[in-house]
């Protein structure tokens, strides 16, 4: 049975049941704080969990695309290591949301494992929850009941609250989880150990493959468990590690989820995998890792330096390293993987297909880069092993193994080997305590408390009425303290709301919420999953009153151009560029429009004006916003609506249209109720932001307006300043060629100037016996002539120290040139020479023992500086 098909009983076993498919949610999430990645199959359902929203279906089942990369079992650096863990994985789960519970979720359970995939019920294992005296919870005899009828009781084991207790977060909906383990080893292995006391041990053949939760509390923010009013039904399972068991293989990198890609992998290096283990391990994080950085990719996430991006950058590089370390890739390999990927998974998965050229391209990239990294960490390497080499020392310093991971991504691991390899150790402790500190600052810098709900009236279904209305009255649901480092601040949801909550990289509205007798501001409007939350100062004396609800009403009409003009511009670009264009993230507020979108190359002066001029036709021809909501996505799909990828969708969506053959979105924004009302539309700039994407920022109405006097002012000034030439732009040109002309003649002065001061010097050195020294005060330039004549008087002589104290446009610089041969034979050192003279100039300096320089802030100590050169090289160990 092939993955493909093993995936499909899934999914068809829980259809007969009832069971409302759904698609994976994207892999990046968005509009929740407490996640970067979707980590689980229950993560896009946790409002439903949390009673914020009323699920449609009450079963459902689903294939969860999931990223892991930190937590028990999933350390960056374990993954390939052991050959069951995984950075992106696929969560097959069932839920039900209030309508059944553990005895239908166990029963199904055990029908689809061992009726319909055929698992052998004497290698099974089960663990329910033990019990835990801190929470006042005792064992879950109920579970333990239901299981004593399809299992021996014998087989049946209590497990600890860390194991089988499944909590959200720190505080949410939790419950007891019961956990189904198999036990792959062979027959004479299973006579010899009982597979029960291997459950749960971190043995690799005795595994779980099933994780069946039962949310039935809710942990408060001071730590005590509360009963919820629905009990609901969460199950878990990785398909890799199924499809391991079912076709009876003992990696799940011996699977064909993964042996495509190893014989890829094979085809590139020219190693075979299973003939050794340090080659095995590259091989496995090569094909683990490329599933989770297309994945994301696909998702809308580029790889960068901060948050979500910085670790898909992680998991790359270190995909790479392996590569070039152990498999001798030195050149961009893992791009070439993407074809491959987008035939495993194109049809569950096509957002691979569809953008299957943009994921290569911004991969290779990206490696292309790292390739680059990597080597200046290996010539760090090596400086490190030359340093300790001087002092005798033979332990790489924590501090300095951390920077060849922070800066190089030089993993611990890779520092250590190259290290045993050259017969030195690394100070583990220290560099895990500099890991620790820059967590410790992460945390600071990010550190919030939140506390709990505080209920003024029960749960409703929360109304957006801001597509229609900017005010209306409405009651406080809920409130709650966050306290941050900027101070406290308090959430409040309310049952009706004319605030568009941040979201599709539109920006939260602003405004105000007041009733008979106080005022307070909304700083701003957030999503927390799909609930609406306002950001407030304060909370009203008496939240139980209606309060009426204000949107500041000219910041929603300026977000409402640039929104809707950057839906005219995703069109006009697709027209002058092509289809590929695709958005790749966009930023919309009052002030400006910011729209990222794949495309290779730089757009020319041309493409930029007709795309500009376009935008522009279409405001002018006023044209009608067209809105439909709640259409199903199905047939705004078939209407030709533009989707983002990597955005999550409902089963019925919002289609925004302004000519349905010009453009046509699906899209949750606030628009113009006709492009008129845009005014102006600018492009500011066109730019790079990272491999195949590009970023236009433009402005609208007002600020457009405001762009372009600007603008013309500016021109007038410079006619002006140009005493009103007929031909602006020739005068332009000629003054620049003067210009040209005028640097060139001054360069051969200062060239001719230079020989001179050189010559001049040239009969300045005084003969120290065994050395010629040259101390001089000279005026030059700049920085470059300074460093040119050093060495052309260290060229043009032997044997000599020449320091140069110079004047360069009134700021001191000093430089100290030393022969090869005396810092050989006398260990003189112009960077520590250098570093001491520049104390009396109120600076700092350094370099190479032959060359070196320095700058400060007192120029009128460069006399001093001469006299102390001076008695540096006339000390008789000179």
């Amino acid at each position: 049975m092939d993955a493909k098909l093993i995936r499909e009983k899934f999914i068809q076993f829980f259809q007969n049941k009832q069971h409302h498919l759904v698609p994976s949610a994207p892999i990046v999430v968005k509009n929740d704080p407490t996640l970067m990645f979707t980590n689980a199959g229950m993560n896009q359902f946790k409002d439903y969990f949390l009673g914020n929203e009323t699920p449609k279906f009450s079963r459902i089942a689903n294939s969860q695309k999931c990223l892991r990369v930190s937590g028990k079992h999933n350390d960056l650096e374990e993954v390939g290591v052991d050959t069951y863990h995984h950075t992106m994985f696929e969560m097959l789960g069932n839920w039900s949301f209030g309508d059944y519970f553990k005895k239908e979720a166990i029963a199904w359970a055990w029908e689809l494992l061992t009726k319909e995939y055929g698992l052998e019920k004497n290698r099974l294992y089960v663990t329910v929850f033990g019990g835990d005296e801190s929470d006042g919870l005792g064992k879950d005899q109920e579970a333990l009941g239901i299981w004593k009828n399809w299992i021996e009781e014998d087989r049946i084991l209590y497990g600890s609250k860390k194991d089988n207790f499944w909590e959200m977060g720190e505080q949410g909906p939790c419950g007891p989880c019961s956990e189904i383990h198999i036990d792959i080893r062979t027959d004479e292995e299973r006579r010899k150990i009982d597979g029960k006391t291997l459950v749960n041990a971190d043995h690799p053949q005795v595994i779980e493959i099933w994780n069946l939760v039962f949310i039935q509390y809710n942990r408060l923010a001071e730590g005590s468990l509360q009963a919820l009013p629905a009990k609901h039904v969460d199950t878990g399972m990785g398909l890799e590690r199924l499809v391991r068991v079912i076709q009876g293989k003992s990696s799940n990198y011996d699977t064909d989820l993964f042996t495509p890609f190893i014989q890829e992998v094979e085809k590139m290096c020219g190693k075979k995998y299973g003939n050794d283990e340090h080659t095995d391990i590259a091989f496995r994080v090569i094909v683990d890792h490329i599933r989770a950085i297309a994945f994301t990719i696909a998702d809308g996430q580029l790889p960068s330096n901060n948050k979500a991006g910085y670790v898909i950058r992680r998991i790359l590089r270190r995909a790479v390293r392996y590569g070039y370390t152990f498999l001798g890739l030195k050149e961009p390999f893992l791009f070439q993987l993407v074809p491959q990927l987008a035939k495993t998974f194109g049809d569950v998965y096509p957002e691979l297909g569809g953008q299957q050229a943009f994921i290569a391209k911004v991969i290779e990239q990206e490696e292309s880069s790292f390739l680059k990294t990597l080597e200046n960490g290996l010539k760090k390497l090596e400086q490190i092993k030359a340093d300790l080499s001087k002092t005798g020392k033979n332990i790489i310093p924590g501090a300095w193994a951390f920077e060849l991971y922070d800066t190089y991504g030089f993993p611990l691991d890779l520092t250590s080997l190259i290290a045993r390899e050259n017969l030195l150790s690394v100070d583990e402790k220290g560099f895990q305590a500099s890991m620790e500190e820059q967590k410790e600052r992460s945390r600071s810098a990010a550190g919030f408390q939140t506390g709990d709900w505080t209920i003024v009236h029960q749960d409703g279904e929360v109304e957006f009425v801001g597509y229609d209305s900017l005010k209306t009255q409405a009651k406080i649901l809920r409130y709650r303290e966050v306290k941050t480092k900027n101070g406290t601040q308090y959430q409040m949801v309310l049952d009706k709301t004319p605030f568009y909550a941040e979201s599709g990289g539109q920006v939260g509205d602003v405004g105000t919420i007041h009733t008979d007798k106080e005022k307070f501001r909304v700083k701003d409007t957030v999503k927390e999953n799909d609930l609406i939350i306002h950001i407030v100062d304060k909370i009203p004396q008496f939240p139980e009153m209606m309060v009426t609800c204000q949107v500041d009403e000219e910041k929603r009409k300026l977000t409402m151009n640039n929104h809707s003009a950057t839906h005219l511009l995703q069109a006009a670009l697709k027209q002058v560029l092509g289809d590929h264009v695709q958005q790749k993230g966009s930023l919309v507020n009052s002030e400006m429009l910011r729209f990222d979108f794949a495309h290779f190359a730089k757009m020319s002066e041309d493409e930029i004006e007709e795309v500009e001029r376009l935008v522009n036709e279409k405001i002018r021809e006023n044209i009608r916003l067209e809105e439909m909501r709640d259409v199903p996505i199905a047939l705004a799909r078939s209407m030709g609506a533009t989707a983002l990828f990597g955005e999550k969708y409902g089963e019925e969506v919002r289609v925004v249209a302004f000519d349905k053959d010009y453009s046509i979105e699906l899209c949750g924004g606030t628009h113009v109720s006709a492009t008129g009302q845009i005014g102006t539309f600018k492009i500011l700039s066109e730019s790079s932001i990272s491999a195949g994407v590009r970023r236009i920022e433009a402005v609208t109405a007002d600020k457009a307006e405001t762009f372009i006097r600007e603008q013309m002012q500016l021109l007038k000034e410079v006619q002006h300043i140009l005493r009103n030439p007929k031909n602006i732009k020739k005068s332009i040109e000629d003054l620049i060629e003067e210009r040209n002309e005028l640097r060139k003649a001054i360069e051969q002065l200062q060239l001719k100037e230079a020989a001179h001061l050189k010559n001049q010097l040239s009969t300045q050195f005084a003969d120290m016996g065994s050395f010629k020294l040259l101390v001089a005060l000279v005026k030059l330039p700049n920085a470059d002539a300074l460093k040119k004549l050093a060495f052309e008087l260290k060229n043009e002589h032997s044997r000599v120290v020449a320091v140069l104290a110079a004047d360069i446009e009134g700021k001191p610089q000093l430089a100290v040139v030393i022969s090869e041969e005396l810092v050989k034979e006398k260990e003189y050192d112009a960077g520590k020479i250098v570093r001491e003279l520049a104390k009396e100039i109120k600076g700092g300096g350094g370099g190479q023992p032959f060359f070196a320089t320095a700058g400060g802030k007192d120029l009128g100590g460069l006399p001093t500086v001469m006299e102390l050169a001076k008695k540096l090289f006339s000390k008789p160990n000179t």
